[in-house]
């Protein structure tokens, strides 16, 4: 029992540390991969953007390799079932629901195919939104769970929920400066498109999403498991 008991735990951290190694490496595997593939240099206005290159392929298989992982993420009750579901589907709807092409086009590096239906863009936003969001949460509330007051807390769990935290409170940032972009700055400052904000603050977002499961993997801050969740 106690080696079926280890095997599970031990199963648990390896999927939590695929899912933050996957979303870590996404921002910097689509670029290197652009230069490799397409002979393209040029950074994407967005991560979706990269639909749109010689990339689409990686980019529709990296979203539904996070999408796969974190359906087969039970987590340690209902809610994290549930919030790992949502996050989960609306991954898939950001992958098969494209984003409009919205920069400017460059040989060699786009090869642009017309979406014009608005719902697709629509669906595309606000599940990219959705799963920002919720990804938020469960490193917010989820992930900082302990069955101890935080008093009794051991050292390695509060330094894991400070970390938690941190990236919650980063990929809500995130999401509130593409937010003031989008509605403000972009607008006013039209310039600001030259250093590809929206791509860097989505890559900020994915890289502390990523963190975050690799710290609840126990990568950093190790401490022998005693159940799923820690």
């Amino acid at each position: 029992m106690k080696k079926m008991n280890d095997e599970m735990i031990v199963s648990y951290l390896t999927l939590r540390k695929t899912i933050g190694y996957v979303a870590v490496g996404m921002p910097v595997f689509l670029v290197v991969g652009s230069v490799l593939v397409g002979d393209c240099a040029e950074i994407q206005h967005s991560i979706s953007d990269y639909y749109h290159t010689q990339m689409r392929d990686g980019l529709v298989g990296t979203i539904c390799a996070i999408s796969f992982f974190l359906f087969a993420y039970k987590g340690y009750d209902v809610r994290d079932f549930r919030a790992t579901r949502l996050a989960a589907v609306s991954a898939l709807l950001v992958a098969f629901f494209p984003t409009i092409f919205t920069g400017t086009p460059v040989t060699p590096c786009n090869d642009v195919r017309p979406i014009e239906n608005v719902l697709v863009k629509n669906i595309h936003f606000i599940s990219a939104l959705v799963f920002f969001l919720t990804l938020s949460y469960i490193s917010l509330f989820l992930f900082t769970r302990s069955s101890r007051s935080p008093s009794h807390q051991p050292r390695p769990k509060k330094a894991r929920n400070r970390i938690y935290r941190i990236c919650g409170y980063i990929m809500l940032g995130c999401l509130g400066l593409l937010a003031l972009y989008f509605f403000w700055l972009e607008e006013i400052y039209p310039q600001l498109e030259a250093y590809n904000p929206v791509f860097w603050l989505e890559s900020a977002a994915l890289w502390a999403f990523g963190f975050s499961w690799l710290t609840k993997g126990k990568l950093f801050y190790q401490k022998k498991a005693t159940g799923p969740a820690g």
